[in-house]
């Protein structure tokens, strides 16, 4: 079921809750590993009590914030013969550069 925005709108002022559409073109929140990052959002903002809170839906993408994949991990594991521990520290000092990362572990 399916409720009308402007239905929706009068039920919550009676509530004593104000809701304003925000026009937004995209929605980042930013986490300590990964942005989420919310494309063509629909975004509504709630006053209810002196409390804001806000409704985000759309498309939504993920981006690490490291420079480098699983994969890129993996291969400079087998290519170095090294520990995950190492195959990440050098990828993060070569800024996700796999050649550099796996001769600088074969050093």
């Amino acid at each position: 079921m399916k409720i009308n925005p402007k239905q929706m709108e009068k039920m919550a002022k009676k509530m004593g809750m104000k809701m304003d559409e925000i026009e937004a073109e995209q929605v980042i929140i930013k986490t300590p590993d990964k942005d989420l990052v919310i494309n063509n959002p629909s975004v509504s903002k709630v006053n209810m009590m002196g409390q804001e809170t806000f409704q985000i839906s759309g498309e939504v993408t993920e981006k690490s914030h490291k420079p480098y994949t699983e994969n890129d991990v993996t291969m400079v594991m087998e290519q170095a013969d090294c520990t995950r521990e190492f195959a990440e520290a050098a990828l993060e000092d070569t800024k996700g550069d796999i050649a550099e990362a796996i001769l600088k572990l074969k050093e």
